[in-house]
């Protein structure tokens, strides 16, 4: 025994052990070396060394090779159980099996191809619904930088052939097609009609007795309430991608190449390249936006799954602005007058850094350095929602804006104008 501190005890002498086999290089007693004779003439004398005396056994290596076989045979004897065991209940270890298959059956289940309870989830049942009312689109582009492909999704509108899509999947296309779910040939499609603005564009083909997707009625959006994204992710082969997920906010507001979007649907359901111009739609089946573009990570900070989409209450203005369009008519952007800053307090709205003499601003009484907080009692979230939020209105459209002034807020009514176009 030792204490806790390794050191032996009083009472653990240790075991002292000599090198060699004490039993075999003892020198018994009556063996005394035996000297050679001397050559009695001085010549060499040749003799023959005496046997060697015979060894005795040592107890200690009789006791090792007796426990030596013991190990062999418990081994031995260890395998021996282990195979039959293994053969009578299927024993593997790791991947390997010790032994013998039973060759059982595969079990499955007792549901089949045919079994009624299969595509009952309600994804799948949106899904269904949808399966006529969403295309891929296919534009071949050319322009300064060369000649190439893009691709997108877009939403039936019409049984007569009507479909919505973003802009930036047709910008700068010399010729556009779709093509459904189940077929093998595209169809010819005409751009009646595009706001790069707010990134919508309406297209045409000759078709009759197409299924049009149900669009939900505007502001019946609710944070929290499951969504599902379909379209053709990556041009992949094959049917529509589907993801779901929830809407994590409203009336978001981005800057992108074309200007700013806002009034935006935030969701974490998966949208990828491809899915532009796919609808968002909830579990009535009800498309509630148009998928358009989504957040990335980079060096500054990290995004994941932060899609946005084009609220249905923004499509259907624009849809009716789209149409006129088509008909011929001219769209026009309202005007406010004013240069704009973002803040950097912290704080909500969009700083007047300068206003025109006789525009609308100024002829509502607003003043540099008042701050804008809403539109129309839609918030202002930066100076890009003020610009969208104006942009989208109509000239000679009034306007209620609510600005701080100082400590003071006040509500100005502004009647816009017509922008002019440079």
């Amino acid at each position: 025994m030792s204490d806790f501190n390794g050191v032996p005890a009083q009472d653990d002498a240790p075991i002292v052990e000599t090198s060699g086999d004490a039993w075999n290089d003892a020198m018994v007693e009556d063996e005394s070396p035996v000297a050679e004779p001397e050559s009695l003439s001085g010549a060499p004398t040749i003799s023959t060394p005496l046997p060697p005396p015979p060894k005795t056994k040592s107890r200690r290596k009789l006791r090792a090779l007796a426990l030596a076989l013991v190990v062999v045979a418990i081994g031995f004897g260890s395998g021996i159980l282990g195979t039959i065991a293994a053969d009578e209940w299927n024993i593997t270890i790791g991947s390997t099996r010790i032994s013998g298959s039973s060759n059982a059956p595969l079990v499955t289940s007792e549901v089949g191809s045919d079994d009624p309870s299969l595509g009952t989830t309600v994804v799948a049942q949106v899904v269904n619904m949808l399966a006529d009312s969403v295309v891929t689109i296919n534009s071949q582009i050319s322009d300064a930088s060369g000649e190439g492909e893009a691709s997108g999704t877009g939403v039936v509108l019409t049984s007569d052939g009507e479909i919505l899509t973003n802009a930036h999947v047709i910008e700068g296309a010399t010729k556009v097609s779709v093509r459904f779910a189940g077929e093998t040939e595209p169809r010819i499609a005409t751009v009646l009609a595009s706001d790069a603005g707010n990134d919508l564009a309406l297209l045409k083909i000759d078709a009759t007795n197409l299924k049009p997707a149900t669009f939900a009625q505007p502001e019946t959006i609710r944070i929290g309430d499951q969504v599902i994204a379909i379209g053709y992710a990556l041009a992949l082969d094959g049917g529509p991608s589907v993801t779901s997920g929830i809407i994590s906010a409203l009336k978001r507001t981005i800057i992108t190449e074309s200007g700013a979007l806002n009034g935006l649907i935030q969701t974490d359901a998966a949208i990828s390249s491809g899915n532009s111009g796919g609808p968002l739609v909830n579990l009535r089946g009800e498309v509630v936006g148009i998928n358009t573009a989504v957040a990335r990570s980079d060096v500054n900070q990290a995004a994941t799954n932060i899609g946005f989409s084009i609220s249905v209450d923004e499509i259907v203005p624009v849809l009716e602005q789209l149409r006129s369009q088509a008909s011929g008519v001219v769209r026009q952007e309202g005007f406010l007058g004013v240069g704009l800053a973002a803040r950097t307090d912290g704080g909500q709205g969009a700083i007047i850094t300068s206003v025109q003499p006789d525009s609308p601003a100024s002829l509502a009484g607003i003043l540099q350095d008042d701050i804008v907080l809403s539109v129309d009692g839609e918030p202002i979230d930066g100076q890009a929602g003020l610009v969208a939020a104006i942009r989208d209105a109509a000239p000679g459209q009034t306007v209620e804006i609510e600005i701080l002034r100082g400590v003071n807020r006040l509500t100005v009514k502004a009647t816009l104008v017509a922008r002019v176009q440079e």
